[in-house]
């Protein structure tokens, strides 16, 4: 499936969230207060990546003042910013969340989940077992070097904004416009559908 094919219609294979589900999730937003809406976004290209994504979406679930919503379909891409075949290719998966934790506390879960799964941070485009970024919160927009919101590079990323697309068709880029505008000119990214890689929503 390529980006453009995500932006102009949604793929079949695709499930929807059982209201029961939905219902479940909207039931624990309510011991929330005032909670915002974060995007993240999940790779791996290490190890058993399927497993490692599944690991990061639970640990995420079982974070305290943190409820998922929804965990979009997987997709295989090529690695970013290396010559191609020096690096396995990753899984990659987006988060949508609801959360009572402000944005640096959200940022040291996600570092910490990293590093339960041995993430290594010897070179900026090395492999890696667990990538966990923060694509926005709730429309927030921050140069702060520590961290930058929304990431500044997700507008050019097809494997954040293909399975964002597919969680969140009316999904928008804070400063860069709608996720399913900015689709067409990433659809030579080499991002492909994985019909055979599922991640659970936890329950």
């Amino acid at each position: 499936m390529t980006p453009s094919n995500a932006a102009s219609s949604p793929d079949p294979t695709v499930q929807p969230v059982p209201a029961s589900v939905v219902q479940q999730v909207d039931a624990a937003d309510s011991t929330l207060h005032n909670p915002k809406r974060a995007v993240l976004s999940l790779g791996s290209n290490l190890g058993n990546r399927l497993e490692t994504l599944q690991g990061a979406v639970d640990a995420l679930a079982d974070t305290p003042g943190l409820r998922i919503k929804a965990v979009s379909p997987v997709y295989e891409t090529d690695p970013w910013g290396v010559d191609p075949g020096s690096q396995p290719t990753y899984f990659n998966a987006v988060v949508i969340l609801k959360t009572t934790l402000p944005p640096s506390s959200l940022w040291e879960r996600a570092q910490a989940i990293e590093e339960a799964f041995e993430r290594v941070r010897d070179s900026r485009w090395g492999p890696r077992t667990l990538d966990v970024d923060i694509v926005t919160y709730q429309g927030a927009v921050s140069d702060d070097p520590a961290l930058t919101l929304p990431h500044p590079r997700a507008h050019e990323r097809a494997f954040v904004l293909v399975p964002w697309h597919d969680v969140d068709p009316d999904a928008e880029v804070p400063g860069h416009g709608a996720v399913a505008g900015l689709l067409p000119a990433l659809a030579g990214q080499g991002v492909r559908f994985r019909a055979d890689a599922t991640l659970a929503l936890p329950d």
